[in-house]
Formats: C-alpha cells, structure tokens, sequence
C-alpha cells in the first residue's frame, strides 16, 4: 500500500478511525480506574494539512474538511481534539491517533507510542516531549504485545494501525491480537484495515473468527463502491472486548457518517465476528 500517512492525515479512513478511538476513550473513562493506551504503529503524532504531502492529494478536504464545522454531539471530543491544534477556525494542523489519545485521557492513565519508522519515531518523541504521562518506544511494532502486555492497569485499549506496506500484514494483525489476549484477556484490542482486497478481506474475516478473542466487533464504513483493488473505498475496524455502549452508539454514528464522507455510493456494516458467548 506505501502508506506514508503524510499524504492521507484527515482523508475519511483517518476520520473513521479517530472518531471510533475517540468514543472508545469516553466510553473507558465512565469509570475513574487508569487506562493504559498502547498505539503499536503510531506514527509522528501531528501532520500539516498545509504541507507538501497533504496539500499534493487534497485528502483531508473530503474527510474532516467535512466535520470541522459539525454540531454533532458525538464529535465533540473528536473536534475538540482538532480544535486544540489550530486557531480559531482555521483548520491547518491534524492530530495522528497519538495525539487524540494524548488530548483524550486523563492525568492517571498512561500511554505507550511505539513508531519503528527511525526518523518519524524522532518526531513522535518531539511532539510528545511536554506529556510525562507518554512513553515513545522504538521497535517494531509487531513486538509490542509481548513487550509491554500486561500493563500496571487492569484496563487496557490498544491500536494496531500498521501501514500495510507489506502483504502479511493482515495476518500479522491477527497474530498480534492472539497474543495480546493471550498476555490479557480483558484488553480492548482494535484493528484498523483499508478496504480494497476483498478476496484477502474475507481471509482476514475468517482468521479473525478463529482467533481466541472473547468477543469481536466488525465496523467499516464505505465512501464509495469497493470495485477497484488499487482505490481505498472504505476501511474498517475490528474491536476485541469493545466498551460497554459503543455498539448502540455506533448504530447512530454510522449510517450519519457513511452520508457526510461519501464520495460515490457509500454505506456501512455493523455486526460481530465473534459473539459473546
């Protein structure tokens, strides 16, 4: 995929991903108990919507672009987050998932950013220097869940986000999330994948039904007709132990956001992969 993120901060796949993290941190924090984050591929943390890269493909215009001036009650958190990096309503800088879940948590929890990219994992240490609360790791992030699970905290939410540059990434994915419910049964593990290769989708499907998950979670959201290999129609995003609530709110989000975001015949799935038993 060469997915340098650069080119695609604030496109409607990051749109989806971010407003899903956002409502899973509100939903964590109904409880006063720490949350540690855990972001496994978590990139520079801030992009320049005015920059060289952002400014070549014009992406975000049709993803946040469309939200900044939203009033919906779901994004608040979301637009707050944004908010917070830019002046007035100028909308110039966006946040990478690091930074929403910076932005997002509370004094007692804690976050660990691994980002293998050397010069992009300087970067992230730059942008997270000021927040004590923040650990930037710098290895792969494949070896994140036997690294650092199980945490001090009972609760954990972590982002496997890789940049699928790769083809086995799909099935590493699933590899990671097999350990990290090993190592902590309880974790909340959330998967994000681009929708292009259905054939290599419904393999992913049926790997992840396989897996030793509790319980899982299917969301993707469409802004086109996924008929071209080549083209990001859509993306998705599997969640293992899913907070309490975030499916009914989703029945909401979702068929709202596939109207906002499309860019041709649009639409959204909603269902599990694995039920609760």
């Amino acid at each position: 995929m060469n997915y340098r993120h650069a080119y695609h901060a604030g496109n409607h796949a990051d749109v989806f991903k971010h407003l899903l993290l956002t409502r899973c941190l509100a939903l964590l924090q109904k409880k006063p108990a720490p949350l540690a984050y855990i972001d496994t591929h978590a990139g520079i943390g801030l992009y320049d919507l005015q920059g060289e890269e952002a400014v070549k493909t014009g992406e975000w215009q049709e993803g946040v672009g469309r939200l900044w001036s939203s009033t919906e009650p779901f994004l608040t958190d979301y637009l707050y987050a944004v908010s917070e990096l830019n002046e007035g309503d100028e909308l110039r800088y966006y946040p990478g998932s690091p930074e929403f879940a910076r932005c997002l948590t509370r004094s007692q929890d804690r976050l660990h950013l691994n980002e293998k990219h050397p010069v992009d994992g300087q970067l992230l240490k730059e942008n997270m220097r000021l927040d004590r609360r923040a650990s930037v790791h710098l290895g792969d992030g494949w070896h994140v869940p036997q690294a650092l699970l199980p945490t001090e905290e009972k609760r954990v939410l972590m982002l496997i986000d890789p940049p699928f540059e790769e083809g086995n990434e799909l099935e590493r994915c699933v590899q990671a999330l097999q350990e990290s419910v090993e190592r902590m049964r309880q974790a909340i593990v959330c998967i994000w994948y681009p929708i292009k290769d259905i054939a290599q989708l419904q393999r992913f499907y049926r790997q992840l039904q396989g897996s030793n998950a509790p319980k899982l979670l299917r969301v993707e959201l469409y802004v086109d007709t996924p008929d071209d290999a080549t083209r990001l129609s859509g993306s998705g995003m599997v969640i293992c132990n899913p907070p309490w609530g975030l499916e009914e709110e989703l029945k909401q989000i979702m068929p709202w956001l596939a109207k906002t975001l499309q860019q041709g015949e649009s639409g959204w799935r909603l269902d599990w992969l694995i039920a609760e038993s």
